[in-house]
């Protein structure tokens, strides 16, 4: 299907980005321990860039992960059900997910838009940066894991009518 295509290339894209900021996240850590300890003038900045880049990593990841099924499942009841029963659990497990996921999104939107407009800044520390990269962060990651949930409904759907799932995770998830 096109649109499950469509989606899981972008939700593959974004985990990738995840995935790269693992770099600088090193760079970051390696060049605070060298600081504090070699020079002994730790930095200002390496906490905050430290949690933002890791939650950046894990936002960026989520859809991802549901991709290819890799979120943590309980397989007891699974491994004794066909394809198509497992796609309507899977399917009944999506349509109580995603009103909770959409309300989440939009308050993030929210949330974030607010965080812009009033120049919000952390409070975590001296550097004291502004919030709002990390509150759109946020919302592009659940905003990904919805679409990405369609992506699983669609799939599931396709296992019920007898269709080809049309994705690299199964289903799974």
């Amino acid at each position: 299907m096109r649109v499950i295509n469509l989606i899981e290339s972008v939700t593959r894209r974004a985990g990738w980005c995840g995935a790269v900021l693992i770099f600088p996240l090193i760079g970051a850590l390696v060049y605070e321990v060298f600081s504090r300890y070699a020079l002994g003038r730790p930095t200002m900045w390496a906490f905050e860039i430290s949690y933002m880049v890791m939650g950046a990593i894990f936002m960026l990841g989520m859809a991802d992960t549901l991709r290819v099924g890799q979120h943590v499942t309980v397989d007891i009841l699974s491994l004794q059900l066909g394809d198509r029963s497992n796609a309507f659990v899977r399917l009944a497990g999506y349509a109580l997910l995603l009103p909770v996921l959409g309300w989440l999104v939009w308050e993030l939107s929210k949330y974030a838009l607010a965080a812009f407009e009033s120049n919000e800044r952390s409070g975590r520390s001296a550097w004291n940066p502004v919030i709002w990269p990390v509150f759109t962060v946020w919302f592009v990651g659940f905003l990904l894991l919805v679409l990405q949930v369609v992506a699983e409904v669609l799939k599931s759907l396709a296992i019920i009518l007898g269709r080809s799932s049309g994705g690299e995770g199964g289903g799974k998830g």
